[in-house]
């Protein structure tokens, strides 16, 4: 979620007086250095008996700032963030395009591939789930997509822009990897954001939770 527009949201939740904004701010400051802490990722809170196969997507539900912000708009969701599962040949990983998440100094948002414990760490997540598509082979395909999409260098989309898949956010990467394997996973229009420093047509995670071609496989 952009930071920008968490500020937005603030205001609007908090009023426009100045003490409220910058007490927001503050407080959206004080997450943000929780969240870039190198004290680790915390205890992986997916269990150990859960089986990935390529081209599952995997939802978190954080606690932080940016998931609360998420949740706000996407009022009839269950989570925040969205990733796929991909096979780096060496393990099974998990690429997502998520801001704030740097893995060195300077670092810049983009499409990163992580690991599972680090994806469902205690420190990102507080509940997730995995859902796998109907069909293998397209599954397999929109992971590879999604692969070449992180090796790329794709800068994280701060605008939110649907339609201009050169950056991503983490719904429109895996909507696109799959839409590019054969598979669209929502025939609903996206929806319009309107705050006063982020105006957007925008797909929520809760498009593709709700897409028929995905089953359950665990939540936790």
């Amino acid at each position: 979620m952009n930071y920008f527009a968490l500020l937005c949201i603030g205001m609007t939740i908090l009023g426009r007086s100045l003490i409220a904004t910058i007490v927001f701010a503050l407080l959206l400051t004080v997450h943000l250095s929780s969240c870039t802490d190198s004290t680790g990722d915390g205890h992986c809170i997916m269990p150990a008996d859960v089986e990935l196969c390529r081209g599952d997507v995997v939802f978190r539900l954080g606690g932080g700032m940016e998931s609360h912000a998420v949740m706000m708009m996407d009022t009839h969701g269950r989570y925040s963030h969205v990733g796929i599962v991909v096979d780096t040949l060496d393990r099974l990983m998990i690429v997502h395009a998520v801001p704030g998440e740097p893995d060195f100094d300077g670092d810049v948002d983009r499409v990163k591939v992580d690991s599972i414990e680090k994806f469902f760490g205690s420190v990102y997540a507080n509940r997730g789930e995995v859902v796998r598509c109907s069909d293998s082979a397209i599954a397999r395909k929109a992971s590879e997509n999604a692969m070449a999409i992180c090796r790329r260098g794709t800068l994280f989309d701060h605008d939110y822009n649907s339609s201009d898949t050169t950056k991503m956010y983490c719904t429109e990467l895996v909507m696109y990897a799959y839409e590019k394997a054969g598979l669209r996973l929502t025939e609903r229009e996206p929806h319009s954001i309107s705050l006063p420093l982020l105006k957007a047509e925008v797909y929520y995670p809760s498009d593709i939770y709700d897409c028929k071609k995905l089953k359950s496989i665990r939540k936790f």
